[in-house]
């Protein structure tokens, strides 16, 4: 089973799920998934499309908001709007609580908070707390 990293009680990060544990993740009560990671970034993931059907023949939403490096709008957005408890995954699971950080700056969040929570998670974005800010977090 991925190492699946609670941020929050309602969402979480992961690296590259397989196709075989989404039904597990569905076990867990995750009731939504986002994808951030672009197809064929490695030779061994399954495709956005497979990925999709798995998650949906687990009974979990999908939303694919693939970025390599900095977020995209769309991913920001697609974390913002994370509905139910949510399963956000990419490589190693940076790049999806980098993702949850800048929509929780976004909507005003505490940047202390944010990147204690994501730093209780494994995830150092304390060298982000000045961009969080920029972005609307006290």
């Amino acid at each position: 089973m991925a190492d699946i990293r609670q941020v929050t009680e309602q969402f979480a990060v992961a690296p590259q799920l397989e196709l075989d544990e989404f039904a597990a993740v569905a076990a867990l009560g995750y009731t939504h998934i986002i994808n951030n990671r672009p197809d064929g970034e490695g030779p061994d993931q399954p495709s956005s499309a497979q990925a999709e059907a798995a998650a949906k023949a687990a009974g979990l939403s999908y939303v694919h908001a693939p970025f390599v490096g900095q977020p995209t709008p769309d991913a920001v957005k697609a974390a913002a709007q994370a509905k139910g408890k949510t399963l956000a995954y990419c490589r190693s699971g940076t790049r999806s609580v980098t993702a949850w950080a800048l929509a929780q700056a976004g909507d005003g969040g505490n940047a202390e908070q944010i990147i204690g929570a994501a730093g209780d998670a494994g995830y150092n974005l304390a060298p982000m707390g000045g961009m969080l800010k920029q972005l609307g977090a006290k």
